[in-house]
């Protein structure tokens, strides 16, 4: 594979402009008013007695930054050092208005015609996908908008934020308009995120779990769905560290790493996907796993998970972690080797989105 095929299938480009005033609390807010303030606590963690303190700051201030620039493009810009020229990136935004931490400076459709401007600066690297949150009144509207005027290529969820993967508006209006149009469908699933204000892990974990979209599935058998993050950090931390004990089904059951491969490899979901977007950053803890996961004849199955995985990073969310992009995609190509990296950064992108193989 030349490095000019690889595919970023899960970044984002939205600012703080595009973020609730208040998330995740309103005491922090004072990093809006005061932007310097994050440098004054890097700087003021040099001098702690904890050696991790400052390693953190210094993530978080990265993010920090990322999250202040004043466009899409120059978030766009930052991502692009990390990858060879010829590289493709989906983009996907986020409508976070109706969550309930306060307003927001830019609404969904000014943040889907910033990203259509980026993307036609960047036909041959981007892929924008359009984001839905059903409450917003103008949803399935908007959504309909970014498709059919602005040629967006697929649809964006986040239902922790406040919605259940088989919301009407979905069911009736979004889902049908991709099946219509064979759009892909990228969506959270991960016990870590953005909420919606007021949600405990209750409400959160029933609307994000991966058995939350049997129902899609079931309804629309020909739409293509990624469950994002491949079930979250927590996740693969108690696969490895805490297992399952064979005299309680329902502790394995109820891990999501579990259900999204047993969702992949049951022979009831063909179009069924996966994403490792965020949680391949815990690299030293979980690429042993994921190896496995890649390379493992699964008993009585035809389909191996390695069919239905595909690459992302969550950029500029890894902001947050030590490795680097470049760093994190490098040390996959190497662990995974060349044939298995080909698969989830080239062949599976190409068929999750729809594109040819050239």
């Amino acid at each position: 594979m030349s490095d000019q095929d690889i595919i970023n299938c899960h970044i984002h480009t939205f600012t703080n402009d595009h973020t609730p005033k208040y998330y995740p609390h309103p005491v922090f807010v004072v990093f809006r008013w005061v932007p310097g303030l994050v440098r004054v606590m890097r700087r003021a963690a040099w001098f702690m007695p904890w050696a991790h303190w400052h390693s953190f700051m210094v993530r978080i201030e990265a993010f920090h930054r990322s999250g202040n620039r004043k466009s899409q493009a120059a978030i766009f810009d930052e991502i692009q050092p990390y990858y060879p020229q010829g590289t493709k990136f989906v983009v996907l935004p986020l409508d976070m208005a109706p969550i309930g931490h306060g307003p927001v400076g830019r609404d969904i459709r000014h943040q889907h015609d910033e990203l259509a401007e980026l993307a036609g600066r960047y036909p041959e690297a981007i892929i924008p996908f359009a984001n839905v949150h059903p409450d917003n009144p103008i949803a399935a509207e908007e959504f309909r908008r970014c498709v059919e005027d602005l040629g967006f290529r697929g649809l964006k969820l986040y239902p922790k934020m406040g919605f259940a993967p088989d919301h009407p508006v979905l069911m009736e209006e979004v889902y049908p308009l991709c099946a219509d149009k064979k759009l892909p469908v990228i969506t959270h699933c991960s016990r870590g995120g953005v909420a919606r204000k007021g949600w405990g892990k209750v409400e959160c974990d029933r609307v994000t779990a991966p058995f939350a979209y049997k129902p899609v599935l079931e309804r629309f058998s020909d739409l293509r769905i990624c469950l994002a993050h491949y079930g979250g950090d927590q996740d693969w931390e108690n696969y490895i560290d805490k297992g399952f004990h064979p005299d309680n089904p329902a502790a394995k059951e109820g891990n999501w790493l579990w259900q999204i491969n047993e969702m992949l490899t049951c022979g009831d979901y063909d179009n069924l996907w996966t994403d490792i977007s965020y949680t391949i950053f815990r690299y030293n803890k979980y690429a042993p796993l994921l190896r496995l996961l890649l390379t493992e004849k699964v008993k009585d199955c035809d389909r191996t998970i390695l069919d239905r995985v595909l690459f992302g990073s969550d950029f500029y969310m890894t902001r947050q972690e030590s490795l680097s992009e470049k760093a994190v995609s490098i040390r996959l190509r190497v662990e995974l080797g060349e044939d298995v990296f080909t698969r989830i950064a080239k062949k599976n992108p190409l068929e999750f989105l729809g594109l040819p193989e050239k």
